[in-house]
């Protein structure tokens, strides 16, 4: 279409103005016709602009106003439209004068726009227009110039292709997936029509060049009406595009690769390519050569039919006889027709086809060529022998340059006409040695025999070389004696020609070569610098790709032994490890010692190269790879036939065959070898040159992924992958991509030669290896960009394919372990993909039920990793239109035996049965895809079945629907990485479901822990605030503070109960929904955590029921507390209001004296009296309560509900008598003396020592307990002793791995009631004394004395009372506030610090701390007294936290103002209401502040005696002194130590983050390392970096050498074995280790590095931990020696996955 241009200012056309001389014919009132143009010349704008600014001057005074705004809006090859705006005045019509070179075009329109035809393509035209008036007068004109398109600019930019002349589409544009990808809309207009057929010829589809877009008139026809008119109407086509001009357009707008790719495919669809593509604006036309170069053909010639051979090369190589079809003039035979009826095949496009009666705009001069192969059957071939067919489109007499070419590279010009110039100069005068052949239509009304004759005579032509179509001959008679000329010609032809030589005859011609360009040049002299040297293809792989033989091979057979063990015997595991990673350092040292071969260093300074000249040099080595590896295999085949005649040449043959698996030599070799160079690299020093010089390699190879390269990321022929090398590769990629570097991953699984790379590259136009020969092997990525119209559907940046070595390989089958080989494979590639196809042939069931087997296993451990893939299954050869319905069937089959496999790899698996659903998301009816055959017929000449295209393009649009759906998020390239690295690490081992570690598992799991924490720590905090404001009302209860209107403290209790277990269950839901949100984001890859979903949910209800019984236990605790004190209260209350009362009869006594008494008699006036109201007062003797006997009926309780026995146990001793001396364990009975004997034999830790070391355990935690509840200095309760019996049942339950008797449990627990009954009853006594009604009055004596004389004198007590009351009751209930609030502040800003915000992170801090301070002290405290240690550690980090920065000042700041607001508020409301005396005010007071702070009983009661302040200036000075008090306050706090302030604290930081840190206290059976899993009611017990055993005090039984086995090693021997008391004394082999301890996680390490930190501190304290355990100093393997402190926190990081 037209480009519309709305004014000249802004046009974008190419528009020139009109000259001053042109103006001159329009000079003069009144003259009608100009003059014809004088020159060319066009003014510049700045011209155009005065002329009109002049212009506009003179109209206004006399001359007649021109059009203004004259434009050209519309250009085309042929027409130009212009348009302008109507002048003032009168208008009859305007004058329009078009003039190029003297030819003058003038038109007259009433109406201010015109449209001019019938231009010339690509000239320049002056344009004016003037206005004619009614008056008769004609104004000036308004001018301008406009360029008119070429047909060429024009098609383009009707095809919308216009900018791709000079920047030319490339591959990455065409194969990106958009939404046109997966949209069936037809093309609505002619710039859909390129991308319409590019879309279709990607995925080789035959139907590609029906590419007819709809029409308007289409749509709205009415059928439904009869119009006989309408039917004979002849249809519009001129809108119309032919599609031989859009292959020319394309091929003209595309660069090398894509017209490489576009012939490719149009050659597998048996289209026509272009040989010749002429540009009809240059007039220059250019050899398709490079174009064609990637097109193989495969044949069989009659002369092979009996061997069974076939040759297969590249066609440009190809040494063929051409036959060419041309026309001369008009013809009524369609040429390309009756070449489409003899080669059997539509490959032409002719009039009859699809847009092909549209005129040709741009592709006259085109040469096409298509091949003729036979198949060597003589009943199917049209030609014995292969010909190549060109066609060239127009008139020859208009592409001489095209004839000459032709004439000169055939065996035979076939000339068609209807009618012949008796001279035809253009015939006779070429020189050239081709036969002519004229075609000529006897039946046309212009055909001429007399010129026929003479034309014949001069080119010196027989019969033989004349076609005539008479009356009497019909098309297929016709095109059969056609057939047999050309056959005749082709059979006994001289004339063959490679295309490749046909370049130079293009160069004298002058036709321009696609592969001139200097970087197509260069390219290629560089790849030919390495492949001519290739002579032997096995010599030459170890000669100059050497790291990648049998060195790499065998790198690849130890990395896999350290993984799996299989080997060991009886060697220690370490030491064998040892060793093995030795020979790795030896072979790698080995690699190094090649120098990098002449091969690579010109492959890798040719990658390095320019991008475009890369490509290029990566294309022609590829090629040149593929002509060496044919050309060498198809030797080999013919010998492996030969041999195979005689049955004795046995190891010949299999010599060959040995060959024939290794001739296969491609690029991936190249990279393969880069990689082993780039990774034995990194074994040097990093100052070594060769270390830094190759660090830019895998930057290199990220650019090429980018560039559609693919990568090898398993090595098929070592079955491994070079971890680090395509780590590094990744890497790089992702620093190219960010921020857009998110993926999704599709892979095709399935049996070897079953199309598997054939149908990625239908389905996504890539180009996967798929040529003769060259199975995949291993597995191959490669990127596909996602356009931005669909990346939000999609969710993702680039889609990553790999292709996959086929399973069941022949050439693996004989191998023991190819089962193994093909697991690996389908794991790890399952694992990588969201989507995975596989690929099944339904004719082979057996086959089936094999591939099936291996990928149900796949998936199933993929579920058990938390990842569930999706998959499709595609059935391939099944062609029936009913196959979906009639395998309905099949499917229900399918699915039966899925299931079958699924429980049987379940229970392979040791998992519990499971569907196949279960595994994985598969639905029987959308999960199956039916593909037909992929030829339409026989090859070589059958064209790829449209089925086949269409069925694989309904699989594609159904695989990006489910990718779009995917309620899981995309990884980003380094997520790819990590699960790649975690997938494969795994896959080495032999139990891969026992052996997966993945760092994005890791770090899923680390935030759901994180956040989890967050979760608890805010109910947990909720409910300390919410149990400290409970308590506050319990402790207020029944004073004149407590604002309670229930009178009984059990009502209180029971409402306060009701209360607190409404919050629990609010919070308890809160969590609940928390959780259940958190798992539906599809964010951070959540969906691998789903397995630990239900153990967290546990852990919430268990949560809510801890917290639950601990604020119930709070309330009754303090309750009773509370009413214990309500007696002692009355009576010092009654006490002090005797003293009251005696203390005014006294002053009313002294007073009635009326003489002035001195402060001496007073003093004894009062003395007197008190030592008499002592006398009167009944004080009670102080009564303490027996609290062994309270602690003794506790115990009885708890014990007696182990069995009358255990009770029996318990009355054999008094409780006074426990717990004095140390607690000592002797294992007792001739049992247990056995179990002694055994553990000192086999190598584990003694009985008696273990059980010990437990009690000792529990002691310390009870002791510490029991040292927390002293400090409270409240009563005791019975609560307290309950909570330690709980505590040690627990602990005991918790502890499967130390088999502990009754007679062990009942002393323990006789020996810590007996401990914790001393202090509890010390704790009582001293709780008693301090509330002796006789000791607190005694302590208020002087008090009173003071008030005494005060109110004696009638002194005035505002300020003083006001200071008495708030130092006496106000700070200290501010104090009790805040030491009360201050543990949960600083808890949770301890736990805003990363190393407490789970407990892996915790783990990790404290290891790294240890290591960082390298003290043996510290280990062995570490190791020996785990939690002691740790407790200290977490203090030490409080202490350090507080000491140094002002955050505890801040929070004790915030809670002493608070408290000082709520003091101010409670004053102030006092005041408004009326108080009868300042006992009341003070008591209005105190019931504000009953909420917040518990007020002393005693000392307010101390306080309102003898009290006649005034109410107003008390108010005043308490308001002043409560201000001071805050200054006092802070002051205090400051100076009081940090240790001081934690022991106050009623809520204990460092108890509660060792609660909360230590989780559920579980340690690994064999190491002891501490368990790590989140919640507190996980499933399994798992532990991020075990030790070597010596740590666990391990020894050797013969040579009492510390063992330094690893139980993450030892999990996965055959035979090594353990014995401790969970075994009964009995051998159980370490890799059965669940049947004894079912609820403990151990997977082999995740890195052979991983447990390195545990190697260096055994290594480095050998000898102390030696004399610790009592043993002697183990042999320590020597690659532990050679472990530094840096490695070793590498370890650290790599096992706790810190980045």
């Amino acid at each position: 279409m037209a480009e519309s241009v709305p004014t000249m200012e802004n046009s974008d056309e190419e528009i020139y103005d009109a000259s001053d001389s042109f103006l001159e014919l329009y000079r003069g009132e009144g003259e009608k016709t100009p003059p014809a143009s004088q020159t060319d010349y066009a003014p510049s704008p700045g011209q155009v602009a005065a002329l009109n600014a002049e212009s506009k001057a003179s109209q206004s005074v006399t001359e007649p106003n021109p059009p203004v705004q004259f434009a050209v809006y519309q250009v085309s090859s042929e027409s130009l439209s212009l348009r302008w705006d109507t002048p003032a005045g009168e208008v009859e019509s305007y004058i329009v004068t078009c003039c190029h070179e003297g030819d003058v075009v003038q038109e007259s329109t009433d109406t201010n726009t015109l449209t001019l035809s019938h231009l010339k393509p690509g000239v320049c035209y002056s344009l004016l227009v003037s206005t004619q008036f009614r008056n008769g007068r004609i104004s000036k004109p308004a001018a301008t110039s406009a360029k008119t398109k070429t047909h060429l600019e024009s098609l383009l930019e009707d095809l919308g292709l216009e900018d791709r002349l000079k920047e030319k589409l490339s591959l990455s544009t065409i194969l990106q997936i958009d939404k046109k990808t997966i949209t069936d809309e037809p093309p609505k207009c002619n710039a859909d029509l390129p991308w319409y057929f590019l879309k279709k010829l990607m995925m080789v589809n035959v139907t590609a060049r029906n590419v007819k877009r709809t029409s308007a008139c289409e749509s709205s026809c009415n059928d439904s009406v009869l119009n006989l008119d309408n039917l004979v109407k002849s249809t519009n086509t001129s809108d119309m595009l032919n599609f031989v001009d859009i292959i020319t357009a394309l091929f003209l707008c595309s660069d090398g690769f894509v017209r490489q790719e576009l012939s490719l495919k149009m050659s597998m669809c048996q289209f026509s390519v272009p040989l010749l593509l002429p540009n009809c604006d240059t007039k220059q036309c250019t050899l398709m050569l490079w174009a064609m170069r990637d097109i193989v053909k495969k044949y069989r010639p009659q002369s092979l039919t009996e061997s069974k051979g076939f040759i297969e090369e590249r066609i440009v190589l190809s040494e063929l006889p051409m036959v060419s079809f041309v026309r001369l003039g008009e013809c009524s035979l369609s040429k390309s027709e009756i070449l489409n009826k003899l080669l059997s095949n539509d490959t032409f496009v002719h009039h009859d086809m699809e847009c092909g009666d549209s005129p040709r705009r741009i592709s006259n001069g085109l040469v096409e060529i298509s091949w003729y192969l036979p198949c060597g059957n003589k009943n199917m071939d049209v030609f014995s022998v292969p010909v190549a067919v060109a066609n060239l489109r127009g008139d020859i007499a208009s592409f001489q340059t095209q004839f000459s070419f032709l004439c000169q590279t055939s065996a035979a010009v076939f000339v068609f006409f209807d009618t012949l110039d008796s001279e035809c100069e253009l015939l006779t005068n070429q020189q050239h040695k081709t036969q002519i052949f004229l075609v000529g239509n006897h039946q046309s009304n212009h055909f001429s025999m007399d010129a026929l004759l003479k034309v014949a005579a001069k080119l010196g032509l027989t019969n033989k070389n004349i076609l005539l179509k008479t009356k009497q001959m019909n098309d297929a008679k016709f095109v059969k004696t056609l057939g047999e000329t050309v056959s005749n010609v082709v059979e006994n032809s001289k004339m063959k020609m490679r295309i490749e030589q046909m370049a130079d005859i293009a160069h004298k011609l002058g036709i321009l070569v696609d592969e001139e360009s200097s970087e197509c040049q260069t390219a290629k002299k560089n790849a030919d610098a390495i492949t001519t040297e290739i002579q032997d293809i096995l010599q030459y792989k170890e000669a100059e790709l050497p790291l990648q033989g049998q060195i790499w091979k065998e790198l690849t057979r130890l990395e896999k032994e350290e993984f799996r063990l299989r080997n060991v015997g009886s060697k220690n595991i370490e030491d064998y490890k040892s060793d093995l990673q030795i020979e790795k350092t030896q072979l790698r040292k080995e690699q190094n010692s090649h120098d990098i071969s002449n091969a690579m260093t010109r492959f890798i300074n040719a990658i390095s190269s320019p991008e475009i000249e890369r490509c290029y040099f990566l294309k022609w080595m590829r090629m040149n790879l593929d002509n060496v590896s044919r050309e060498k295999s198809s030797d080999l085949r013919e010998r492996y036939k030969e041999k195979c005649k005689d049955p004795e040449n046995k190891e010949e043959i299999k010599d060959i065959d040995r060959q024939l698996s290794n001739s296969s030599l491609g690029i991936e070799h190249f990279f393969r070898e880069m990689g082993q160079i780039y990774e034995a690299s990194l074994s040097l020093p990093e100052t070594d040159p060769s270390h830094k010089q190759l660090q830019h390699l895998p930057k290199l190879c990220a650019h090429l992924l980018l560039d559609g390269l693919p990568l090898e990321l398993v090595d098929g022929e070592a079955s491994n992958i070079p971890l680090r090398w395509i780590s590094d590769v990744l890497s790089q990629l992702n620093d190219l991509m960010s921020p857009q570097n998110k993926i999704l991953v599709v892979t095709v699984l399935g049996v070897q030669s079953t199309g598997k790379s054939t149908l990625l590259n239908t389905m996504f136009g890539v180009q996967f290896a798929v040529s003769s020969g060259r199975c995949t092997r291993g597995a191959f990525m490669l990127l596909i960009r996602i356009n931005e119209d669909i990346k939000k559907e999609l969710n993702c940046d680039f889609m990553v394919i790999i292709d996959t070595e086929g399973l069941k390989s022949p050439e693996l089958a004989q191998l023991d372990n190819s089962h193994e080989h093909d697991n690996e494979l389908a794991t790890l590639v399952v694992g990588l993909s969201d989507v995975t196809i596989i690929n099944i042939a339904m004719e082979n069931s057996t086959e089936m039920k094999d591939i099936l087997q291996i990928v149900v296993h796949a998936f199933l451990r993929m579920t058990e990793v938390g990842k569930k893939p999706k998959c499709q299954f595609v059935h391939q050869n099944v062609s029936d239109v009913s196959a979906h319905e009639k395998n309905l069937r099949d499917r229900k089959l399918l699915m039966q035996q899925l299931n079958e496999m699924t429980q049987a790899a379940a229970k392979m698996e040791k998992k519990e049965q499971k569907n196949f659903t279960d595994v994985m998301e598969y639905s029987p009816d959308t999960g199956n895809c039916y593909i037909p055959g992929l030829w339409n017929g026989s090859p070589p000449m059958a064209p790829v079945n449209a089925g086949y295209s269409e069925a694989v393009y309904e699989l594609k649009k159904n695989i990006i629907h489910v990718l779009g759906s995917c309620e899981s998020s995309a990884y980003d390239i380094l997520e790819f990485t990590e699960w790649m690295k975690s997938l494969w690490n795994a896959v080495k081992h032999e139990n891969f479901i026992f052996s997966f570690r993945n760092s994005l598992v890791a770090d899923a799991y680390m935030k759901l822990c994180s956040e989890f924490n967050k979760w608890e720590w805010e109910f947990r905090r909720h409910m300390y605030t919410w149990v400290t404001d409970a308590e506050t009302r319990i402790r207020n209860f029944g004073t004149i503070a407590g604002k309670s209107e229930i009178s009984d403290m059990t009502e209180c209790v029971k409402q306060l109960k009701s209360e607190a277990s409404t919050i629990l269950s609010e919070w308890e839901t809160k969590l609940l929904e928390n959780l259940a949100r958190y798992f539906k984001q599809t964010e951070g890859h959540v969906y691998l955590v789903e397995e630990y979903k239900e153990g967290f949910k546990s852990s919430a209800k268990s949560l809510r029921r801890q917290m639950q019984s601990s604020v119930f236990n709070q309330l009754t605790t303090a309750a009773d507390i509370r009413n214990g004190m309500t007696e002692l209260e009355k009576i010092k209350e009654n006490h002090t209001k005797e003293l009251e009362r005696r203390v005014r009869a006294l002053i009313e006594e002294c007073q009635k004296k009326n003489i002035q008494m001195t402060e001496k008699e007073l003093d004894e006036e009062f003395d007197k009296m008190w030592t008499e109201t002592e006398k009167e007062l009944s004080f009670k003797e102080i009564k303490f309560d027996d609290i062994y006997n309270n602690v003794t009926h506790q115990l009885r309780e708890d014990v007696s509900q182990k069995g009358s026995y255990a009770s029996t146990l318990l009355s054999q001793n008094r409780l006074q008598d426990c717990g004095l001396n140390p607690f000592i364990y002797t294992a007792e009975g001739f049992l247990k003396r056995c179990q002694d004997t055994w553990s000192t034999v086999f190598n584990v830790q003694s009985h008696t020592t273990a059980v010990q070391h437990f009690a000792d355990c529990i002691i310390d935690h009870c002791k510490q307990l029991i040292s927390d509840k002293m400090q409270i200095k409240n009563n005791y309760h019975d609560t307290y002793i309950q909570e330690i019996l709980k505590l040690i049942d627990e602990r005991l339950q918790n502890n499967p791995n130390v088999k502990i008797d009754i007679e062990f449990e009942v002393s323990l627990k006789q020996h810590i009631c007996g401990f914790a009954a001393r202090q509890f009853q010390k704790m009582h006594e001293d709780y008693i004394q301090a509330n002796d009604p006789s000791r607190c009055l005694h302590q208020n004596k002087e008090k009173f004395r003071t008030d005494f004389k005060d109110v004696f004198h009638d002194r005035d007590q505002c300020q003083k009372k006001a200071e008495e009351f708030t130092r006496c009751c106000l700070k200290l209930a501010v104090e009790d506030f805040v030491f009360r609030s201050l543990g949960p502040d600083i808890i949770g800003e301890m736990l805003t610090n990363e190393q407490f915000s789970t407990r892996m992170s915790f783990q990790y801090s404290v290891l790294l701390d240890l290591l960082r301070k390298d003290d043996f002290e510290n280990y062995l405290s570490y190791i020996s007294s785990y939690e002691v240690y740790v407790k200290n550690w977490i203090l030490n980090k409080i202490v350090e936290r507080f000491s140094k920065e002002s955050t505890m000042f801040e929070f004790e700041d915030r809670h002493v103002q608070s408290s000082i607001r709520i003091i101010n508020a409670a004053v102030n409301k006092a005041k408004t209401k009326k108080s009868a005396n300042l006992e009341s005010f003070v008591k209005n007071v105190c019931q504000e502040l009953g909420d917040k702070l518990v007020i002393s009983q005693d000392a307010l009661g101390a306080f309102m005696i003898l009290n006649n302040a005034d109410q107003e200036q008390f108010a005043h000075w308490l308001t002043e002194c409560v201000k001071d008090m805050a200054q006092v306050l802070q002051e205090e706090f400051n100076e009081t130590d940090i240790l001081m302030k934690l022991k106050d604290l009623r809520v204990k930081p460092q108890n509660e983050l060792f609660t909360k840190l230590i989780g559920c206290g579980k340690q690994c059976p064999f190491c002891a390392a501490p368990c790590e899993a989140g919640g507190q009611e996980h499933s399994k017990h798992f532990a991020s970096l075990h030790r070597p055993i010596a740590l666990g005090r391990y020894r050797c039984s013969l040579s009492k050498k510390l063992d330094t086995d690893i139980c993450s090693s030892l999990v996965i021997t055959p035979d090594r074995m353990f014995q401790c008391d969970a075994t009964n004394g009995e051998f159980h082999h370490f890799k059965d280790y669940k049947a004894i301890f079912p609820d403990w996680k151990i997977p082999p390490d995740g890195s052979l590095e991983a447990s390195d930190y545990w190697k260096y501190v055994l290594a480095k304290f050998n000898k102390k931990f030696a004399k610790a355990f009592k043993a002697k100093r183990a042999d320590i393997p020597e690659t532990w020696e050679m472990i530094t402190s840096q490695q070793a926190e590498e370890s650290l990081k790599e096992s706790f996955k810190i980045k």
